[in-house]
Order: C-alpha cells, then sequence, then structure tokens
C-alpha cells in the first residue's frame, strides 16, 4: 500500500494489496478497502466506508459524509461501493440514515460522472451510469444498466427501473419502469429504451414480447391500473425476461405512481424494429 506523505489516513485502516493513496487525502475510521483501489488526490472518505476492488476516486470527491436531511441525528450508518466503480471529480455519496436503511449503496461496475450526488439511503444497482451533474434524491433505487442524464434530479423515494434511460435535465418525481425512456423537465415516458436493449444484448423476441407488453400496461386503453393489468398477461409472455422485469417492478410496493406516457410517443423509442 502506498499512502502520500500529506494524506491523513486513520490507524484502523483495513486495505488490500496495491491500494493508492494520493496527496491530501483523508481516510476516516472504520474504512475498508479492496484490492487495487486509488484515491488519486484530494478525496475525503469519512467513517465506515467500503469500497471494492479496483475502485478509483477522482480528486475532491466526497464518500461517506453527513446526509442532508434534517431528521438526521448522528447515527452511524454506512457507506458501501462495489468494485470497479469510478467515482469522478465533485461527486458527493452521503452516508444512510436510521429512516432508511443505515446505509447507502453502489453496486459494481458503476460510473457516476462529474459532481453527480447520491444521497442517504439510496440503492445503485450495479454497471449504472449518472453523468455530470445528476442528483439521487434520499431513498431512490437505481436498478442495474440504468442512465441517468447530465442535470437530472431524481425525487426522494422514486424507483428508477432496470435498463431505464432518464434524459438529461429531466425532472422525476414518479417510478421509472425498467426499460423505459423518460424525457422532460415534468419527466414522462417516451418509450422504451430499445437501443440500450439492443446493447445489452437483448434479442429481438425478447424487444418484441417486452413491446407488446408495455402498450398492454401504459399505452392501450383498458380500464384499470397498470398493477390491475399485469394479472391479464398472458403467462407465455410473461416468460420472457424483459416482461418479467417489468411485471415485478410493476408488482412492488411504492409510494409512487408511475410516470406518465407522453401523449404523443415516438415511433422509434416504442421499439418498432
Amino acid at each position: 500500500m502506498f499512502i502520500h506523505p500529506t494524506a491523513i489516513v486513520s490507524c484502523d485502516l483495513v486495505a488490500g494489496e496495491n491500494v493508492y493513496i494520493g496527496p491530501y487525502c483523508t481516510v476516516g475510521r472504520n474504512v475498508v478497502f479492496g484490492d487495487n483501489v486509488v484515491l488519486l488526490s484530494h478525496v475525503i472518505v469519512h467513517d465506515r466506508v467500503s469500497i471494492g476492488s479496483g475502485s478509483i476516486v477522482y480528486p475532491f470527491a466526497t464518500i461517506g459524509l453527513a446526509p442532508q436531511d434534517m431528521k438526521y441525528c448522528g447515527e452511524e450508518s454506512f457507506v458501501e461501493i462495489g468494485r470497479k466503480v469510478q467515482v469522478r471529480e465533485h461527486v458527493t455519496i452521503h452516508s444512510g440514515t436510521k429512516r432508511g436503511i443505515m446505509k447507502t449503496t453502489i453496486g459494481d461496475g458503476c460510473l457516476l460522472m462529474v459532481a453527480s450526488h447520491v444521497a442517504h439511503d439510496c440503492v445503485v444497482g450495479e454497471g449504472v451510469i449518472m453523468a455530470n451533474n445528476a442528483t439521487l434524491g434520499g431513498h431512490v433505487s437505481v436498478g442495474d444498466k440504468a442512465i441517468i442524464g447530465g442535470l437530472a434530479a431524481i425525487h426522494q423515494f422514486v424507483r428508477i427501473g432496470a435498463y431505464a434511460i432518464v434524459a438529461g435535465t429531466a425532472g422525476v418525481a414518479d417510478d421509472v419502469i425498467p426499460f423505459g425512456s423518460v424525457i422532460g423537465s415534468r419527466a414522462k415516458i417516451a418509450g422504451l429504451n430499445i437501443i440500450g436493449l439492443k446493447r445489452n444484448g437483448f434479442s429481438r423476441d425478447e424487444i418484441h414480447a417486452l413491446r407488446k407488453a408495455f402498450r398492454a400496461l401504459f399505452v392501450d386503453s383498458i380500464v384499470g391500473s397498470a398493477r390491475d393489468k399485469v394479472v391479464m398477461l398472458s403467462e407465455e409472455l410473461r416468460s420472457f425476461k424483459t416482461v418479467s422485469l417489468l411485471c415485478d417492478f410493476v408488482g412492488q410496493d411504492s409510494s409512487r405512481s408511475f410516470c406518465a406516457v407522453r401523449n404523443k410517443m415516438m415511433t422509434e423509442d416504442i421499439g418498432e424494429i
């Protein structure tokens, strides 16, 4: 392990092999680093933080500081960051609260771009990309491989489904379904993230099945909520992975409604392939 002479590191740090702690970094109590973790310079890793192997943290990022929550009372909460995560310059990741799950988690392989923010008690899945200045409010969950565009703001307690994409500058106050594509200052569903589906190797049959389920749940004018309509989908349709993920998400309890569908959706985003 290399520790630069200007760094301040707690004596109880638990670190794997080839850890690098650069100039002017600060590492607090009860911190665990996996192998090959790199803090480039001027990084603050506060108390009770774990960072998985191969992750790199860029200058002026802060991890594990107290949440911006008026109800926080100094409880000893945590931050857990997975493997091969990139935390770019000026990113802020805050610890959990007793009114939440007491920890904030970032999954493996995420990319948090410059000045993005992950608030207290968030659960971020694997392979998530947050572009510059994207912001997650408290208690937000983000599914695997979701993309959140620059300057997008996600309201507290919102769920972002797996493989969804949120356009830059969007304000998201309701749940975003898996594979959904949302746009607008008050975000609405513009269709399905077809490009993301293709990039992640989903087959033509999986995409067609998802498109059919999406139309049935959110587009067709059948009376009833999306949760009511899920039980009307055929077993054959629900056997597809894409549809199964969508149905599971729709069936879960949430304090938020679903993002509404725009009146005029872009045909290419609905999934005409």
